[in-house]
């Protein structure tokens, strides 16, 4: 069977961390910045964890 090809979209947007931990960048964060207070944008600049329910997914689209 051939290998399974990891989806390059997924690749480029997720980081695996050391423990195996998938994080994120959140939406919001790339214009219209100078409406959003200050407290908004330092929020959204944070990297998280996935949901449980799209975990499984992209780690799918990553091929583990």
């Amino acid at each position: 069977m051939p290998k399974m090809k990891t989806d390059s979209g997924a690749r480029k947007r997720v980081k695996v961390t050391g423990t195996g931990a998938l994080r994120r960048r959140k939406a919001f964060r790339s214009h219209l910045l100078e409406k959003k207070s200050s407290h908004r944008k330092r929020r959204l600049a944070r990297e998280v964890g996935f949901a449980p329910g799209d975990r499984r997914q992209v780690e799918r689209m990553l091929g583990r």
